[in-house]
């Protein structure tokens, strides 16, 4: 049961709280990817993006470029969600992803991944 207290001092109301949420660092932990995986060629455009979820985070960076995150020539996506999945129509041609676990006050490194669609 939650306790909440208020004392009225010298007419300012101080709140004090029994119950003091702490948010997990996540920033050690690593997000697993499921598919598709590194190196991996696809032949359909429809590519479902997986991995799996993270304990005590919130939601998932999602960033998606062409060719690849370093030399790249297009950001196809940059989003949030709060899923271990999503699908997303790409043309042919090669790409990275990566993902990231985040929660209100931390965040896991990326995991990055390279796929090409023939």
């Amino acid at each position: 049961m939650k306790k909440i207290i208020f004392i009225i001092l010298f007419g300012v109301v101080i709140l004090a709280c029994d119950d003091i949420i702490e948010v997990e660092d996540i920033s050690e932990r690593t997000v697993t990817v499921l598919a598709p995986t590194d190196e991996s060629i696809l032949t359909i455009t429809d590519v479902n993006f997986s991995w799996n979820d993270v304990e005590d985070s919130e939601q998932y960076r999602l960033q998606i470029a062409t060719p690849d995150f370093e030399t790249a020539t297009q950001i196809v996506l940059d989003t949030t969600i709060v899923f271990t999945n999503f699908t997303k129509t790409l043309e042919l041609g090669n790409y990275e992803w990566r993902i990231r676990a985040e929660n209100s006050d931390y965040q896991t490194a990326y995991t990055t991944q390279r796929f090409s669609i023939e």
